[in-house]
């Protein structure tokens, strides 16, 4: 998510960094990389040329703090100009109707139906929300099946009537059962086209006005760039809908939809998606993301996520167990799975400050488990309680079952002792004790 950019502004800070002021002369050096970069991630030029004059403005204005080089006050005056670029706040979805509707609205192929999937899960898993969903695209049967599928892994209720092709009809039919059945919000995804046309717009400004719901949001694919901007703007200029999801975000190398489209249809970013899971969904906040663009991380993010999967039970059980040195591969199995439950491994490795640069060439695959899951589930429960029984005749019997090495096999008894021993460290707590952590885990990477 957003290397290129992030490769390029650094280059363009690059310039300034050796100079002990800032002039005229630097920052128009500085600012003109600046301009190309956002040019080259499918910013419009008018848009990235403003940019530049307003981080000028601001950069010539301002004072230079002993403390604060000048290269550091251009990546924080970029960083400001970026969060407002994207919209400052982040702003929460209008759920206060009886039953709340979201009505889904884009194109073909822009992730409408697996967003829809997202949202329920969403609201359902963290606002705790009793949703209905409700397929109304009557033109391709197969999202009406991909709606029941994705309702099913979530256990969210799918309201569809396949034989009808009227979709106000069965929206207003759905809206019944819902206040009949206590729903607490409703999610209605609509048909999408291969390009705007007036049937399509006729048929989703009908839906608006017959549900007339708390929020309509624009769903729209990230990886089409500038053009992604361009259908917003014409989808708001029917619609007026209140708010944008950009999907497939983790795929684009650009982002220029992202950093343009509020100021160009002045309605906020609402979600991103991240990912095909039901839970590959985030919340859209501008100054976490203007992070992320600068390579600052997204440390906020990351808790937040951690602390979704935090169990804690779970927690006291495995304080005790690191207390007595019982800590077992069942245990490490089990962080493992609530490490995967978090989302794409690349991303939450990026979310932490000054680890994106240093992972950019690293291929961090969702299943990169894979093979530990393997040598584990080949362990029998015995030698899964008590790894010291681990000896070489059963460490060749492991590698044959998974699929692997005996050296493979040695090395991940090697890191689960190490593992056990930084936990115990950090349980134990201390200053000493943590920095001797610090000092074990840069001998595991040489």
């Amino acid at each position: 998510m957003f290397d290129q950019l992030n490769e390029k502004l650094e280059k363009a800070f690059k310039v300034i960094k050796g100079h002990g002021h800032i002039t005229e002369v630097n920052i128009a050096e500085s600012l003109k990389d600046v301009r190309r970069a956002l040019v080259d991630a499918d910013v419009n030029f008018k848009i990235a040329k403003s940019f530049t004059e307003k981080v000028k403005e601001k950069a010539l204005g301002r004072d230079v703090l002993t403390a604060v080089s000048p290269g550091q006050l251009m990546v924080k005056i970029v960083h400001e100009e970026l969060t407002e670029l994207m919209g400052s706040t982040h702003e929460e979805l209008n759920m206060k109707g009886s039953p709340a509707i979201v009505l889904i609205a884009g194109l073909q192929g822009s992730g409408k139906t697996t967003f829809a999937a997202k949202l329920a899960n969403f609201l359902k898993g963290k606002k705790g929300k009793k949703v209905l969903l409700v397929a109304c695209d009557v033109y391709r049967p197969a999202a009406i099946d991909q709606l029941k599928v994705l309702g099913a892994q979530i256990e969210v209720e799918v309201y569809t009537e396949p034989d009808v092709k009227d979709p106000v009809a069965i929206a207003r039919r759905a809206l019944s059962h819902a206040k009949s059945m206590g729903h607490q919000v409703v999610v209605v995804d609509t048909a999408g086209r291969l390009a705007i046309d007036e049937q399509m717009m006729d048929e989703i400004a009908s839906l608006k006005k017959a549900l007339r719901p708390q929020e309509t949001l624009f769903v729209v694919d990230a990886m089409t760039g500038q053009d992604a901007v361009n259908t917003a703007k014409a989808f708001n200029e029917r619609l007026d809908y209140e708010g944008v999801v950009l999907t497939k975000l983790d795929g684009d190398t650009r982002g220029g939809a992202a950093l343009t489209i509020r100021s160009v249809v002045d309605k906020p970013i609402k979600f991103v998606g991240i990912g095909e899971k039901p839970d590959a969904i985030d919340v859209f906040h501008p100054r976490r993301m203007a992070d992320r663009i600068l390579g600052k991380g997204d440390i906020v993010t990351l808790v937040e996520k951690a602390q979704e999967h935090y169990d804690e039970e779970e927690a006291r059980k495995l304080q005790k167990k690191l207390a007595k040195n019982q800590f077992n591969f069942n245990d490490f199995l089990s962080q493992l799975q609530q490490v995967k439950k978090m989302g794409n491994m690349k991303d939450l490795v990026g979310m932490i400050p000054g680890m994106g640069k240093a992972i950019k060439d690293i291929d961090l695959e969702d299943d990169a488990f894979k093979g530990i899951e393997a040598i584990i589930h080949s362990m029998t429960p015995g030698e899964r309680e008590n790894p010291s029984i681990l000896n070489g005749s059963r460490r060749k019997r492991i590698a044959q079952g998974s699929g692997s090495d005996i050296q493979e096999v040695n090395k991940l008894i090697k890191q689960f002792e190490e593992t056990r021993k930084m936990m115990r460290m950090v349980s134990a707590g201390g200053k000493g004790k943590m920095a001797n952590m610090m000092r074990n885990m840069q001998s595991m990477r040489r």
